[in-house]
């Protein structure tokens, strides 16, 4: 697995999907994790496991929002949803 490096560029996925990107620092402990859980789940990688992360923290958070929710179902049971 790559190292997390993340430039200041915006990029269209989607008609409605963008994607900003920031630079991100993990300790290393984290990174091996990352990399060791991506070994054994091929269908994973580091940008699906950092949105799932974030999604599931906000909503624990209590931030409720229809997006986010689809955000967060959708990587990790890999849905793909349509308006």
């Amino acid at each position: 697995m790559q190292e997390l490096n993340y430039d200041e560029t915006s990029k269209v996925i989607k008609d409605r999907d963008e994607v900003i990107s920031f630079k991100c620092e993990l300790q290393e402990n984290l990174q091996k994790a990352m990399k060791e859980f991506v070994e054994k789940h091929p269908n994973w990688d580091q940008y699906r496991i950092l949105q799932a992360a974030i999604a599931g923290f906000l909503m624990q958070k209590g931030f409720q929002n229809r997006d986010l929710t689809r955000l967060y179902i959708g990587n990790m049971f890999s849905m793909n949803f349509k308006d």
